[in-house]
């Protein structure tokens, strides 16, 4: 299992398919399907029965999980796609964005 560039909370945008150029915050990591829930990307409509959450039931639209490798990190500096450097300083762990050179938070 390989390391993931994205993390929960992430500002990502969708670099390739059919929701290409939509930004969202990451809402969960699928670590082992190398999938992310993204918000307000890949929306999918689910039909649902009736329960105490939903009484009425029908039909409802939510994220479905998009492929890592179709998402790419927001440099917090440019606002554009950027690639994923790591770095280590003693024990931490930093990720940093290639094109601008910050320290992803």
């Amino acid at each position: 299992m390989s390391k993931l560039h994205i993390k929960k909370d992430d500002t990502v945008i969708v670099i390739a398919g059919a929701d290409k150029g939509k930004t969202g915050k990451v809402l969960k990591v699928l670590v082992e399907e190398n999938r992310a829930i993204v918000e307000g990307v890949h929306m999918v409509s689910k039909s649902t029965k009736p329960s105490a959450k939903n009484p009425q039931g029908g039909i409802v639209k939510q994220e479905a999980p998009i492929h890592i490798s179709n998402l790419s990190l927001i440099d917090p500096k440019s606002g554009k796609a950027t690639r994923v450097a790591i770095k280590h300083e003693g024990k931490n762990v930093v990720r940093i964005a290639k094109k601008s050179g910050e320290e992803i938070k």
